[in-house]
């Protein structure tokens, strides 16, 4: 059982989800290949056997460092072809979910995305994935030779099991055909911590009575070197921006430490943040729907709470 597994980069570095990804395909037991597309940093490449990978490729032609899917779904179906792997491993993302489903069409393989757990082969290939944006969980056998698995965000610890491998440059040849759509232009959210990597964030509701009031969430983010969020009301209201728009139409977010604040707790703000590990709700209206989702609440006035919970927390280190 040989597995090829896609690792995404960001800014030349690559995303911790992906190496979620190479310690899953390293833990599934077979031989593991990882594949960059793009600009990369190759020591960062390189240290991709520490989480698992006995092989490092790299395609590293300029025209992939835009994330075209038709471009990136024809190179990594040709490394699965070329690597001899039956398995391919991403991070269900906005840009892996789309491209393993291409990568699925071509190959003819069963597909499952959002997956949380190791493969049951005890009688076939079974897999668990979440559905209903988190509320529920599906058990699906994947019965094709071939298989496309996309692995929900801290499924899979990133933990070091090895040590740097070389890096290997793969040659592609890639069509017109292949770039058939065009990315005219892109925008990429801001800030220390991005909202879709981070493992601890704090969000904010129409508690917090305006945006000229963000100042406190900010710092309570820095102290928790965590990233910032909001609910929908506030990014439509123009107090963050809209890429900080966390829920079922914003970004859905799984971190360590949910922690909201001044937010009452609509169902789709929940749908965006229930595959959080643990949520903290700061509300001062002790009957808000969200203290019946929290693991943790604190019945207060924000501007109260949050300063003191923030030097607390600076004391505290």
């Amino acid at each position: 059982m040989s597995i090829l597994v896609f690792v995404e980069i960001a800014e030349g570095q690559i995303k911790k989800t992906s190496l979620e990804a190479v310690a899953y395909a390293h833990a599934m037991g077979g031989p593991v290949t990882a594949i960059a597309l793009g600009a990369a940093d190759q020591s960062a490449l390189a240290s991709l056997g520490k989480y698992g990978a006995q092989k490092v490729l790299h395609a590293a032609d300029e025209k992939l460092n835009k994330e075209v899917i038709q471009a990136y779904a024809s190179v990594l179906t040709k490394a699965l072809q070329d690597e001899g792997a039956d398995i391919l491993v991403l991070a269900s993302s906005s840009l892996g979910t789309p491209v393993a489903a291409r990568v699925a069409t071509k190959i003819g393989a069963s597909l499952a995305t959002n997956v949380t757990e190791l493969p049951d082969t005890t009688a076939g290939f079974v897999v668990k994935r979440s559905i209903y944006t988190g509320k529920a969980f599906a058990k699906v056998t994947l019965s094709n030779t071939k298989k496309v698995i996309a692995l929900k965000k801290n499924a899979a610890e990133a933990k070091e099991v090895g040590s740097d491998v070389a890096v290997t440059p793969y040659s592609v040849t890639l069509s017109d055909a292949d770039f058939a759509t065009k990315i005219l232009s892109s925008e990429k959210a801001t800030g220390e911590v991005l909202l879709p990597e981070a493992n601890i964030v704090v969000s904010g509701g129409r508690g917090m009575k305006g945006a000229e009031h963000w100042g406190i969430l900010e710092e309570l983010a820095k102290t928790l070197h965590a990233a910032t969020g909001c609910s929908k009301p506030v990014s439509d209201m123009g107090w963050r921006p809209h890429h900080e728009h966390v829920g079922q139409t914003g970004v859905k977010v799984a971190p360590q430490l949910y922690i909201a604040v001044g937010i009452s707790g609509a169902i789709q703000h929940l749908a965006g943040v229930n595959s959080s590990k643990y949520i903290v709700v700061i509300n001062k209206d002790a009957d808000a729907p969200f203290f019946k989702a929290a693991d943790y609440g604190i019945v207060g006035d924000a501007f109260d709470v949050v300063p003191k919970l923030t030097e607390a927390l600076k004391a505290a280190k």
